[in-house]
């Protein structure tokens, strides 16, 4: 089925119908390689993305992300060099979930580059075991079971993630459903700002920015550049609501979009927020250089003080977030997003 084709029925609401026709076309291969601590996602044989958990991240994340096209739509910075990359935030990496204050210990900016005698203010996500890695055509479900950690390394949740992916032509979608039951006495999920599903994205995918930011060249180097080259530079977000570029940012909406051009290719990046989760719809922590998050918990900072969520669980309760991340080759209308909202919101998980 030509992709034109498959866009247009897309808008006529006949996403679910249209994702059995198509996906018959397209096997996705879990391969899993627990030396590397590395699980691949193949979509007939090409990468799509791969869940990995390297020490250093101190966090499980999906990456890179691929488009259907073959190009790469996650920041490559910092888990290799790259030329023309940005170098500032060295925790964000690929896709990922978590939150800047849980007991007063920061998960969002964990990483390598925190200074020894800063550590203690941070917390880690441990991954732990491959409960699931199923294969098959048009589908395929990775289950994992993690662990959230103090600096001391005291349990603070336990986690179990699945991620269902799915395939067709032009089309990948990624569902994360992430299960946390408090292992501590008193687990609280202070409003925030930074959280909570993000990714950070490729250079194409970025806002047009104007002054000088710090870039990889092609020795490897950090380079400050006072004005740096936005030829292919063009992203723009685009929320349920019709809000677009820089202004999305700090406001709530069921989803929102990220499109762009990348070596000819027009892309596009949904992320969607599901009904059951807590503070729906999402505030989005959306920035034009390039970070993408649907932040569930935080409210304060992008209402201006006007509203605010202090979640709590207590030991053995539970607690669920959903979300749906859409890649896809060409551009995706509003009516289509709406109807994979849809989807996605009256789906049995």
């Amino acid at each position: 089925m030509k992709y034109s084709v498959f866009i247009s029925i897309l808008a006529l609401g006949m996403f679910a119908q249209l994702t059995s026709q198509c996906s018959n076309g397209v096997r996705l291969e879990l391969k899993v390689d627990e030396a590397n601590k590395r699980i691949e996602v193949l979509a007939d044989g090409e990468l799509f993305t791969a869940y990995i958990y390297p020490e250093q991240v101190k966090k499980p994340v999906l990456w890179p992300v691929i488009s259907p096209e073959g190009n790469m739509l996650t920041r490559s910075y910092p888990m290799v060099s790259k030329e023309g990359d940005r170098t500032d935030h060295p925790h964000h990496v690929g896709v990922w979930f978590n939150y800047g204050d849980v007991n007063g210990l920061d998960f969002w900016n964990n990483s390598e580059a925190r200074a020894p005698e800063d550590r203690h203010k941070y917390g880690s996500i441990r991954h732990l075991s491959v409960e699931k890695a199923e294969g098959g055509t048009g589908s395929a479900e990775l289950s994992t079971r993690s662990e959230w950690l103090t600096p001391e390394g005291e349990v603070l949740l336990n986690e179990e993630s699945t991620f269902n992916f799915q395939a067709s032509e032009g089309l990948r979608i990624i569902d994360r459903s992430a299960k946390l039951e408090a292992v501590a006495d008193t687990v609280l999920f202070r409003d925030n700002k930074e959280g909570m599903f993000a990714i950070r994205v490729a250079r194409e995918l970025e806002l047009p920015s104007e002054g000088s930011i710090k870039l990889m060249d092609a020795h490897g180097n950090v380079t400050e550049v006072e004005q740096a080259d936005n030829s292919l530079v063009r992203g723009n977000y685009r929320s349920a609501q019709g809000i677009e570029g820089g202004k999305v940012w700090g406001t709530r909406s069921r989803w929102m979009k990220l499109s762009s051009v990348i070596n000819g290719e027009k892309v596009s990046l949904v992320i969607i927020d599901h009904p059951s989760n807590p503070g729906y719809p999402t505030y989005w922590h959306a920035r034009g250089y390039g970070l993408f998050s649907a932040n569930t918990l935080g409210q304060r900072v992008f209402s201006k003080g006007a509203q605010e969520l202090n979640f709590n669980l207590t030991r053995g309760e539970h607690a669920e977030f959903k979300y749906r991340l859409v890649v896809t080759t060409g551009d995706l209308s509003d009516e289509t997003i709406n109807q994979m909202a849809d989807d996605f919101a009256s789906a049995v998980q």
